[in-house]
C-alpha cells in the first residue's frame, strides 16, 4: 500500500530516491516514508513435556494449530507483548525467558516475528472464544495427527532441539535511551 499524503503536515508525497531507493517524501518538509512494517510475537511454553498450542477461530490459518502469539502495540516491549499475547489467547501466565528464533517475512509489509521460550507459572488453557476457540498443551506425539501450522512445526522442533541458551536480556545496560530493550547470546561477567 502506498501513503498518499504526508504524516507530518499533509502534504501530497511524490516519488524520489532517498538513500539510493525509490521511496515516498513530503516536498514541503523532511519526511520520508520508510515503508511499512509489522513486528509480531510468538511464544513456546513448555510444561510437563507438552507445548502450549491454539486453534485458530478466524483466517489465517482458520483451524489450524499454532503457538499463542499476535502484533506489538506502538509503546509494548515484546517481552511483554508475548506475555499479553498468551494470555489473552489463553488465559495462561507465562514469563517471557529468552529470544529462540526470529522469522523475517518480506512482503508489501515486511513483518518481522520474535518468537520467546517462555516458563509457565499459572493458569488453565482456555481460549478466547474470538481470536482461538481451542487451546491446549500437546506432546511432539500428539501434535503429529493435528493440523498444526508449517511455521508453528518449525517452532516445534526449535523448542525441543535447541542447544544452550537463546538471546536473553541484558541487564547491564550500557545504552543511554529510554524504552530499550537488550538481548544477547551470552554476557560475561562485568565488575562490581
Amino acid at each position: 500500500m502506498s501513503a498518499l499524503f504526508c504524516m507530518k503536515c499533509g502534504h501530497g508525497l511524490e516519488w524520489r530516491t532517498v538513500d539510493g531507493t525509490l521511496r515516498q517524501a513530503c516536498p514541503a518538509c523532511n519526511f520520508v516514508h520508510w515503508g511499512d512494517f509489522s513486528i509480531g510475537v510468538g511464544a513456546l511454553v513448555l510444561r510437563d513435556g507438552a507445548l502450549l498450542l491454539v486453534r485458530r477461530k478466524q483466517d489465517p490459518g482458520k483451524g489450524l494449530w499454532t503457538n499463542p502469539g499476535g502484533y506489538a502495540e506502538q509503546a509494548e516491549p515484546l517481552s511483554e507483548t508475548v506475555v499479553r499475547e498468551v494470555y489473552e489467547e489463553t488465559g495462561i501466565r507465562a514469563m517471557a525467558r529468552e529470544i529462540v528464533a526470529v522469522r523475517d517475512l518480506t512482503r508489501s509489509v515486511h513483518n518481522l516475528y520474535v518468537v520467546f521460550a517462555m516458563d509457565y507459572v499459572e493458569g488453565t488453557a482456555t481460549p478466547d472464544g474470538v481470536e482461538v476457540d481451542d487451546a491446549g498443551f500437546f506432546t511432539p506425539q500428539q501434535m503429529a495427527d493435528m493440523p498444526v501450522a508449517g511455521l508453528t512445526r518449525w517452532l516445534v522442533d526449535v523448542a525441543w532441539s535447541r542447544e544452550g541458551p537463546g538471546l536473553r536480556p541484558d541487564h547491564h545496560e550500557h545504552v543511554n535511551a529510554q524504552h530499550n530493550e537488550l538481548y544477547r547470546s551470552w554476557q560475561r561477567d562485568y565488575p562490581e
